[in-house]
């Protein structure tokens, strides 16, 4: 499996926001419910608009663990929520296919939206976990709990958290950039 990156950098993460505000509001609820709610790609395409209408917590049963698990709505999501779902049916997927009556994008069309957007704005390394990842990061960089974010994300230690997030890389490449002889 291809090994994929956080977006570090927030002008870019703001930038792909705004390019998806105005191009495929689908595709960005997506992208939002992956950064701001730190959800696996499997968990987001099975949400339909009655888990997130007048909802301050998506409850979810995570596919990955089985495990049940709240999340709150963050309030820049809560917005793009909103304004997407105003004319959606209750049973509706959050992120439909234009394809079929009713369901969810595939987990391949989803990695070619992330990918794509990657693409387009220089960052290589770039899949559905990104989000997720991105999420995490960022929540590290701001909070410096790593306790939290090892339970947020069910890992076993803070050790393979901070891996996940790209920290631990992030150190290798200053150590290495910063070594200097003469």
């Amino acid at each position: 499996m291809e090994s994929v990156e956080p977006i570090r950098d927030k002008r870019v993460l703001e930038d792909m926001c705004d390019y998806l505000k105005s191009t495929n509001e689908r595709n960005l609820v997506m992208f939002e419910l992956g950064i701001y709610g730190g959800l696996r790609i499997s968990d987001i395409l099975k949400l339909r608009v009655k888990d997130v209408r007048n909802k301050k917590y998506i409850k979810i049963t995570e596919e990955k663990t089985g495990k049940d698990k709240p999340i709150p709505i963050n309030p820049i999501l809560r917005k793009t929520l909103n304004s997407y779902i105003t004319d959606k049916k209750d049973l509706d997927y959050l992120i439909k296919s234009r394809k079929g009556k009713n369901s969810p994008i595939g987990r391949t069309q989803a990695y070619r939206i992330i990918r794509e957007l990657g693409e387009m704005y220089g960052i290589e390394d770039l899949g559905t976990h990104s989000m997720r990842k991105t999420f995490g990061y960022h929540y590290y960089k701001k909070t410096k709990d790593i306790a939290l974010l090892q339970k947020i994300f069910n890992h076993s230690s803070p050790n393979i958290t901070l891996r996940y997030i790209g920290i631990e890389q992030d150190v290798i490449m200053k150590a290495m950039n910063d070594m200097r002889y003469f």
